[in-house]
């Protein structure tokens, strides 16, 4: 089966290297939660705020050994007044796991997006 888990995080900065570091803790984070392994992983979406342009999150997936994982990276609509720095991700997994037991990650300031999710 098929399942979705979300997780999002922020930076404090547009740089690549900050980019890369919350990328790389939010997706080890959510892997770890959720027991999962590399082959497990059906694809990534991406999204950033158009605040952040310094590296595309993907590439840090890449880093990670993900290079057959099926990648996407997109802009966030720009709501006003939505969370600045802020970089998202759905990962479909194959899972047995029922719905209520995915864990969904957010990380730093982002753990203000989806409180009812993140404390499951």
């Amino acid at each position: 089966m098929v399942r979705g888990i979300r997780g999002a995080t922020t930076v404090e900065h547009n740089t690549a290297a900050e980019i890369k570091e919350a990328t790389k803790e939010l997706l080890h984070a959510i892997v770890q939660e959720n027991e999962l392994i590399k082959e497990d992983i059906v694809s990534a979406i991406f999204t950033v705020t158009a605040d952040l342009n310094a590296d595309f999150p993907a590439s840090s997936a890449r880093e990670m050994g993900w290079d057959r994982v099926p990648l996407l990276c997109a802009t966030e609509i720009p709501v006003p007044g939505s969370m600045p720095l802020c970089i998202r991700v759905l990962l479909h997994v194959n899972t047995d796991k029922s719905q209520m037991d995915i864990s969904h990650v957010y990380l730093r300031k982002a753990v203000s997006l989806r409180q009812d999710l993140a404390a499951q």
